[in-house]
């Protein structure tokens, strides 16, 4: 379906979704002098502004820290991949022929991207009042009956050390991989006992899975 026909745009400035849909690596192909990530980065802060605003008016017994976990989880990348993946934005995406050259990784993230660049464009092609009315279909209703994206286990663990008095750390236990695809082993140590094994495509990832493994280990429930 026409990507227009689809989301009801009545577009003022049809080549910022070309450009919103357009990977670097297509940019390359075709020698484009444009590419989605500065809209990616415009999208990012709109989609900020506006979780922000509906969890401040939905939650006005919360105070800020609690405010700032909660928005995490509805735009994490997780989260943008789910909606990403709900609205088949890939259907529109360009990238380059040879899609072999791009890793696992690279993929993951493209897809999240997309969801922001998109946005990005329709903030500027339609202003704020429609770019709101378009995040309110696809992430208001996630908001609304709690859906858990993310859980950020390393904070969890954080405060679970420092009510028990115990000391949290991690241990590099190995890395392995090419330099734009390597996989990380981290290990949790708590009181200098290591108590779970993550891993992840970066440290913090891994260090997020290690003190997943240690919550398991120690039965305790996350939320």
């Amino acid at each position: 379906m026409n990507l227009f026909e689809k989301f009801g745009i009545k577009t003022n400035n049809e080549h910022l979704y070309e450009i919103a849909f357009t990977h670097g690596s297509y940019t390359a192909e075709y020698r484009l002098d444009y590419n989605y990530e500065r809209l990616e980065f415009l999208g990012d802060s709109v989609l900020s502004v506006i979780v922000s605003e509906y969890l401040y008016k939905k939650y006005p017994q919360y105070e800020e820290g609690k405010l700032t976990k909660l928005r995490a989880n509805y735009v994490c990348q997780s989260a943008l991949i789910y909606y990403s993946e709900e609205l088949g934005l890939e259907e529109y995406l360009k990238v380059a022929a040879e899609e072999s050259n791009l890793t696992k990784n690279e993929i993951v993230s493209i897809t999240a991207d997309i969801f922001e660049s998109f946005l990005g464009a329709i903030f500027l092609d339609q202003g704020m009042e429609f770019a709101k009315d378009y995040i309110s279909k696809i992430i208001f209703k996630y908001i609304d009956e709690e859906r858990m994206f993310f859980v950020d286990y390393k904070s969890a663990m954080k405060e679970y050390g420092d009510a028990k008095e115990l000391d949290i750390s991690y241990k590099l236990l190995k890395e392995f991989g090419v330099p734009h695809e390597k996989t990380f082993i981290m290990a949790i140590m708590i009181d200098d006992v290591e108590m779970g094994v993550g891993k992840g495509k970066n440290k913090k990832e891994a260090e997020q899975d290690a003190a997943k493994k240690a919550f398991e280990k120690l039965n305790i429930k996350v939320f």
